[in-house]
């Protein structure tokens, strides 16, 4: 299954090659759950199959607004924005006041960090169809419930929420709860979480 996406600009045809995913990497894109959990092993390709989903998300659908986060800066930087930026020449426009890739179709990712608490303040009251945390246990849990807040809007496309992590870290609990455990609290839909397990070896990249 090669990703690879040929898009009209203008009068130029412009091909996007994105690479190859390995099985598990395909369960993750074709995954239609709402909350979906990619987690286990470093250097099992999880970032760069979030990078890829939102990439093919905005190419494929008009007007979407797309969130995607990393807990620091730097770590935004070099695990998504230059690799993007690489990837999207010619292809989206990169707006830096705004740290938003914009779509000829009007799709829009943006790019967000959340390492203190006052940062993740600025995301309250913001909406969004599509939202990914890379490293979701390097966050809390209210974290997590602000960001889930934010997964609405008034489009057709079903809102989703992608998240990676590895064992450890201050959110290690409740991810573990939600997405390997499995136990939930009323409020809670078990229809709406599902995990797909990562290992070292499943990336060939």
């Amino acid at each position: 299954w090669s990703l690879r996406q040929d898009r009209v600009s203008g009068m130029s045809k412009i091909q996007l090659a994105l690479g190859t995913p390995s099985d598990k990497q395909i369960r993750f894109f074709e995954s239609k759950t709402k909350h979906i959990g990619f987690g286990g092993a470093r250097g099992g390709g999880k970032s760069w199959a979030l990078r890829t989903k939102f990439i093919l998300l905005a190419l494929e659908y008009s007007g979407l607004k797309l969130l995607l986060l990393r807990k620091t800066l730097p770590e935004l930087r070099e695990n998504h924005l230059l690799p993007m930026l690489s990837q999207l020449n010619g292809i989206a426009r990169y707006k830096r006041d705004e740290r938003a890739f914009i779509f000829p179709n009007g799709s829009r990712i943006r790019l967000g960090y959340c390492d203190t608490e006052n940062d993740i303040y600025q995301y309250q009251g913001q909406e969004y169809d599509v939202i990914a945390i890379d490293e979701a246990t390097q966050l809390n849990e209210y974290a997590f419930s602000i960001f889930k807040a934010c997964l609405r809007g008034a489009g057709a496309y079903p809102r989703r929420m992608y998240l990676t992590c590895n064992p450890g870290g201050i959110g290690h609990g409740w991810v573990k709860r939600l997405f390997v455990d499995r136990e939930f609290r009323e409020d809670e839909d078990p229809s709406d979480y599902a995990f797909i397990k990562a290992l070292v070896y499943d990336n060939a990249l």
